[in-house]
């Protein structure tokens, strides 16, 4: 009975997005679309008294806090501006967050405030706007919100990513402010597993497979037992990030050519990547359960002191496990492997980068807000001067100090009286560590990695990447990502279990022809020219 009603109310979801034009959610969405609603003189607009926010609570702040609200940055904030903020945060995680959202647009009762990933919402932004499920906000930002204007004019490829094809103004967004803070996924290795073996951190298709080699065949745990699982890489890792398969020159999605969309996976050279997936399962040098691990799997195959590399983040990779290993081995070290290339000295095609904006943790306005450029003026008060601080640092001389002029974290965040680890600490005063409607600080990453291998991370993973070819934020239209997702749903499944099978040895790498003419049954070449006409407008804006 639970599914069904879900159903049902996703049902009505979807009908509000295709039709929902004539309800009074829209009429007050459309009558506040910028253009079409009369802007008050700025000098004339204040603060909000109260406002409705809707955000999910992530772990490391609902470890210590019930809500935002009890979170130093929120509470200074509500000193600084008066308004009372009554967050509604969603339970759950991953799925439970889509489905909630999806529930709660369904309902028709929207708080004013909806922080989402607004650039995958089912039919685009643009469709939300014309919905009335969220305002238009480039006049808002222009008239009421002079830092964030300042920091789009200053950064036009940013304001390109946060535009629509139709020109729209969504969200006020969660933007990365440094190169740094762009790159933080990659390829980790036992670098104490290395030193026993004589064996240099490897760069290159080959030199991965010598080491992978002496990892699982020379005992480098010393406990006298072949138990050593050489490496983990999950499905995920290669399809979307291009862990291993950049070597090939290609990335395992849609990728830019020069102006031209392509799907690496129906390339040649996709052929090759999987040819040598399915020798290092074969040789037992991938792990046999790469296509089912979960966190907790991974977490007893690092600290059981068996998993000898892998691919993971900077902070929850590197910075995790060598905690969690601290007491139980001295001697464990971990370090940072460029992306592998197939020659030394090149450079992979594409790695780990995220976009100055990537859509997460933004902010936009609904169409049911009665108060939309108050709003816009308080959400603003995180890209000032003085919000930035607050919302990177949190309150100087509590969490932070200004010496030399660098804004250092307090012993209340480095070395936690009660025993926080530094997520957490960080959790409860401020939200860079996880985003929000705010200008991510480098200064910030600079001091969460305290490890020297982390903060090489970065660069390591950053320089060996060209990363021409990913493509930039596109956007489908409504009609176009309706027609994509259709095709993609049944096309995904077919995929990754087919790939599986393929590094698994259940399929033959001599019927790869075989996939490629199957995933163009399914309408590959019909979601490449979609994908095309998005990069093609993207490019134009």
């Amino acid at each position: 009975m639970k599914t069904l009603s879900r159903l049902f109310l996703l049902l009505i979801f979807l009908l509000l997005v295709v039709g929902c034009s004539g309800n009074e959610t829209s009429s007050e969405g459309n009558e506040k679309e910028g253009e079409e609603i009369e802007l008050k003189d700025p000098a004339e607009v204040g603060y909000p008294d109260e406002i409705t926010y809707w955000t999910e609570l992530v772990p490391n702040v609902a470890a210590t806090s019930k809500s935002l609200n009890d979170v130093a940055a929120y509470q200074e904030l509500e000193k600084i501006t008066g308004t009372k903020v009554e967050f509604k945060h969603p339970s759950g995680e991953g799925t439970d967050i889509t489905e909630q959202f999806n529930l709660m647009v369904a309902s028709g009762k929207l708080p004013d405030v909806i922080e989402y990933n607004w650039r995958t919402v089912p039919n685009g932004p643009d469709h939300a706007i014309e919905a009335g499920t969220i305002i238009r906000l480039n006049e808002l930002i222009e008239h009421y919100a002079p830092n964030l204007n300042q920091y789009l004019n200053e950064n036009p490829e940013v304001k390109k990513m946060v535009t629509t094809d139709d020109g729209n103004i969504y969200t006020l967004p969660f933007l990365r402010g440094d190169e740094s803070l762009m790159v933080f996924l990659g390829m980790i290795t036992r670098q104490d597993w290395l030193d026993k073996l004589n064996l240099d951190v490897p760069s290159t298709i080959s030199e991965w497979e010598e080491v992978l080699t002496a990892f699982k065949n020379e005992d480098p745990n010393g406990n006298g037992e072949m138990d050593e699982i050489p490496l983990v890489v999950q499905l995920n890792d290669f399809k979307n990030i291009g862990a291993f398969v950049g070597a090939y020159g290609i990335h395992a999605q849609f990728y830019n050519d020069n102006g031209t969309v392509k799907y690496g996976s129906i390339q040649p050279e996709f052929k090759e990547f999987l040819t040598t997936m399915n020798s290092w399962y074969e040789k037992g040098l991938l792990d046999p359960d790469f296509a089912a691990i979960d966190s907790k799997l991974m977490d007893a195959k690092v600290t059981n002191e068996q998993l000898g590399s892998f691919f993971g983040f900077s902070g929850g990779g590197i910075g995790k496990y060598t905690g969690l290993m601290e007491d139980k081995n001295p001697d464990f070290k971990l370090s940072p492997a460029p992306n592998p290339s197939l020659k030394e000295g090149e450079k992979a095609a594409t790695g780990h980068l995220e976009h100055a904006y990537s859509g997460m943790h933004s902010a936009a306005i609904s169409g049911s807000a009665e108060n939309p450029e108050e709003i816009v003026k308080w959400l603003d008060f995180a890209y000032s001067e003085e919000g930035h601080m607050l919302f990177n640092f949190g309150i100087e001389g509590e969490s932070y100090e200004m010496i030399d002029g660098y804004p250092t974290y307090t012993e209340e965040i480095t070395d936690n009286p009660d025993g926080l680890p530094m997520t957490q600490a960080l959790g409860k005063y401020i939200r860079a560590s996880y985003g929000g409607p705010l200008i991510q600080d480098k200064r910030y990453l600079e001091q969460y990695y305290e490890l020297p291998e982390q903060k090489e991370a970065a660069k390591i993973w950053g320089e060996t990447a060209e990363n021409k070819i990913n493509l930039p934020p596109i956007t489908l239209s409504a009609e176009e990502s309706e027609e994509f997702n259709s095709i993609m749903s049944d096309l995904n499944t077919y995929y990754d279990e087919t790939v599986i099978r393929f590094i698994m040895g259940e399929e033959p790498i001599d019927n790869f022809d075989d996939f490629v003419e199957t995933l163009k049954g399914m309408g590959i070449e019909r979601a490449i020219e979609l994908q095309q006409a998005a990069l093609d407008r993207y490019l134009a804006r």
